[in-house]
């Protein structure tokens, strides 16, 4: 799917509330199907896994999903696998500034524990969740405690959770969702890839929540890229769901944020078309934006931050 930069801006021009609100209520209709048709293969199907490369907004979609869920009675919880990814030594973080690490290999999760979680949990065991600090790369050696009663669904989200080699969970008693950007923005001659709207998203997330400057996080982009055409796309066919995570007015959101340190950045030639169309955008103010919105997991101060 194509949207045009011109459409965006009429649709801002006639009432950016109205536009914001529309977008976000559609996003959430998508999820409404999903979660019905889970619903119906509850009992079977106990366990959802939920994938998507980075940026592409698989923590609140996964939360959104847990809510509709547990507001329709069938109460549910998320895990982020992020938390299962092992600590790096201090030359694995100097090469991860540099990109010159493969952040997106498989490698990076503790597979052994993970899979022990998910098996204790289908017993009715308790288990303690791990927690990963992003700001130090290192996963703290106490967590949370958490146990999964009868008849209640559990999401593990994460870029690797499609993956049969990370998670052996036989298909037959899991969900599959695959969540990433589909829609591709125009504007003049650009075509602007979807990965170049996911990494806006971690342009805006790392600077917020990860301590990273715009160019480190651009330092990263080939080598992230990369892992995701290694080690995510060649399983999204596996999936039983597919959802476009893409709002239409969300660059609109991010041209305030962005812009001025886009231009700083002229010497990178990868981000001329970035930014060009967000200069051809008009800006739509944070004030318009839900708390419930699947943005905030990138610009902050939502429901599920």
């Amino acid at each position: 799917m194509n949207i045009e930069v011109t459409r965006i801006n009429d649709e801002i021009q006639k009432n950016p509330e109205n536009y914001v609100i529309s977008a976000n209520e559609d996003y959430i209709y998508r999820l409404k199907k999903i979660v019905n048709d889970i619903i119906l293969h509850q009992k079977e199907r106990p366990v959802i896994v939920l994938a998507g490369p980075s940026g592409s907004g698989k923590t609140t979609t996964a939360l959104i999903i847990e809510k509709l869920l547990t507001e329709a009675g069938h109460r549910t919880h998320t895990i982020s696998m992020d938390n299962y990814f092992c600590s790096l030594t201090e030359e694995e973080k100097q090469l991860s500034f540099t990109g010159k690490m493969d952040l997106e290999s498989p490698a990076r999760i503790d597979n052994e524990l993970l899979n022990s979680h998910i098996e204790m949990l289908s017993k009715g065991m308790t288990i303690e969740i791990p927690k990963y600090n992003f700001g130090t790369s290192q996963r703290e050696p106490v967590g949370k405690k958490f146990k999964r009663e009868h008849g209640e669904l559990v999401i593990f989200e994460g870029i690797h959770a499609l993956n049969p080699d990370v998670i052996t969970v036989p298909d037959s008693q899991i969900c599959k969702i695959y969540v990433s950007v589909r829609t591709r923005v125009t504007c003049n001659n650009i075509i602007l890839h979807p990965s170049k709207i996911r990494l806006m998203r971690r342009m805006i997330r790392d600077s917020n929540f990860r301590q990273r400057s715009l160019r480190e996080t651009m330092n990263m982009f080939e080598s992230v890229e990369a892992g995701e055409n290694k080690y995510i796309m060649p399983y999204k066919y596996r999936s039983d769901y597919d959802v476009d995570t893409f709002l239409s007015y969300e660059l609109s959101l991010y041209r305030g944020t962005l812009l001025e340190k886009l231009h700083e950045m002229n010497d990178i030639p990868e981000l001329a078309d970035v930014t060009e169309v967000m200069e051809n955008l008009l800006p739509v103010d944070e004030s318009a934006v839900p708390y419930d919105s699947m943005v905030r997991e990138f610009i902050g101060n939502g429901e599920f931050n």
